[in-house]
């Protein structure tokens, strides 16, 4: 045990023990942040949106590393163990060869073979583990039909839509102030919004389905 520990411990591969070291770290944190509700990870990746160009290089580096778009604290760890791993693997293959290189030399080879190896599993994490999906729509995407109206600029009518997620909602709207009455069962394209009424306008061909039926 001794021997293990004074090798672990050995000038030529402290960085990698060091990194090994941060690995169990930043888990224990992971792990006694969640007891407590929170979420290191989840902290981390609010902060900083790796997704977008930006105009810091070293962001924009982390990005191509990311390329699987990865969580930064699943991409932290992913860079300590690889560098960690690759360094006392190059220190081994050294000391059977001929001698462990200088620290700073294989550090700076663990770094050259940890950024591709990173790279690849970022990129095959990232097809596995679930993805965060936005069903936010615009006004634009609501397509629906007049089912209590006529609608005009007075008392608000109720229109049946559905988003593009075929999620199906019953508003409150008015008609445009420069269109005209438009009668029940008219097809209306949602296009702006006023407090809690919703501006309808009437869709256009090419918006109407080919068999149009009236939705209640």
């Amino acid at each position: 045990m001794s021997a293990l520990l004074e090798h672990v411990m050995s000038p030529e591969v402290r960085p990698f023990a060091i990194a090994a070291a941060m690995i169990l770290i930043v888990g224990s944190i992971e792990v006694v942040s969640m007891l407590v509700g929170a979420s290191l990870s989840e902290m981390l990746g609010t902060n900083i949106d790796f997704g977008h160009p930006s105009d810091n290089g070293v962001i924009n580096a982390i990005s191509w590393i990311n390329v699987g778009g990865v969580p930064l604290l699943i991409f932290l760890l992913l860079l300590l163990g690889a560098f960690s791993i690759t360094g006392f693997l190059i220190q081994d293959i050294a000391r059977m060869v001929a001698g462990p290189l200088p620290a700073t030399l294989a550090s700076v080879g663990a770094v050259a073979v940890s950024i591709p190896l990173v790279r690849a599993a970022s990129r095959g994490i990232a097809r596995v583990i679930p993805k965060d999906e936005s069903y936010a729509v615009g006004l634009g995407d609501l397509v629906g039909r007049i089912v209590i109206g006529p609608l005009d600029q007075g008392p608000p009518g109720r229109v049946s839509v559905a988003d593009i997620h075929g999620n199906r909602h019953f508003v409150w709207a008015v008609a445009a102030p420069s269109s005209s009455p438009l009668p029940q069962g008219t097809m209306v394209l949602l296009v702006d919004r006023d407090g809690t009424r919703f501006v309808a306008v009437k869709a256009d061909d090419e918006l109407k389905p080919s068999k149009p039926t009236l939705s209640s």
